[in-house]
């Protein structure tokens, strides 16, 4: 099998990033171009990102999930914490959050270090899921080796019969990360490949180093 890719080409003009156009935190960077992205009505779902961790076997890994709450501090998402990705971040914390929107012609890469958040803050966004979401993590052992899909569709119905009606809290090994940026790099995509680049680096002192990058 073999396809030749080499013809593909895009020249990206719809933007540009310069230093006099930002502001001194990349978390309000990341909120500005969010929020056009979201503006723009070109992106489904704007807050899916990819998240790189090192798996204990030594592999990185890529996967794709919701972001679900940026602030100062950083980003959160929700997860299986016995997960493969959550086996991974127990071991080594620090992971790559990535996001690509293509229609904007826009990356960003933060390098950072994940955490777990406090369990009331995970209950409080458990609550807030559709039931069927709610089950869904309760049936899932994420990650691990299943005989067919009727395992979950069937244990998925035990539950619908078990919770009729009641609660259904939020399982102990389910729930959310903060990645706490050291590092955001903005790409905008410029014409002849000489993209913007621009890259935030957090300092001893907590500011952020600002510098422009070769494309």
């Amino acid at each position: 099998m073999e396809k030749d890719l080499s013809n593909y080409r895009k020249s990206y003009e719809k933007s540009a990033l310069m230093e006099d156009a930002i502001s001194d935190n990349p978390m309000e960077l990341f909120q500005k171009w969010f929020y056009e992205v979201e503006a723009s009505n070109t992106v489904d779902e704007a807050n899916s990102m990819n998240v790189s961790t090192i798996g204990l076997d030594g592999f990185p890994k890529n996967r794709v999930v919701l972001l679900k709450r940026y602030t100062y501090e950083g980003f959160i998402f929700y997860t299986n914490y016995e997960s493969e990705k959550g086996k991974a971040i127990a071991a080594n914390p620090k992971v790559c959050l990535s996001f690509f929107w293509h229609s904007m012609e826009r990356q960003v890469i933060i390098k950072g270090t994940a955490e777990k958040i406090s369990e009331n803050l995970s209950d409080g966004y458990f609550e807030s899921r559709p039931d069927g979401s709610k089950l869904g993590a309760i049936v899932s052992n994420q990650s691990e080796v299943i005989p067919s899909r009727s395992v979950l569709e069937n244990g998925l119905k035990s539950l619908e019969d078990q919770y009729k009606g009641k609660e259904i809290p939020r399982p102990h090994y389910w729930g959310g990360y903060l990645v706490r940026p050291v590092s955001m790099e903005f790409w905008q995509g410029r014409p002849n490949r000489l993209h913007d680049r621009i890259r935030f680096s957090l300092q001893e002192d907590f500011d952020w180093k600002i510098e422009r990058l070769a494309p």
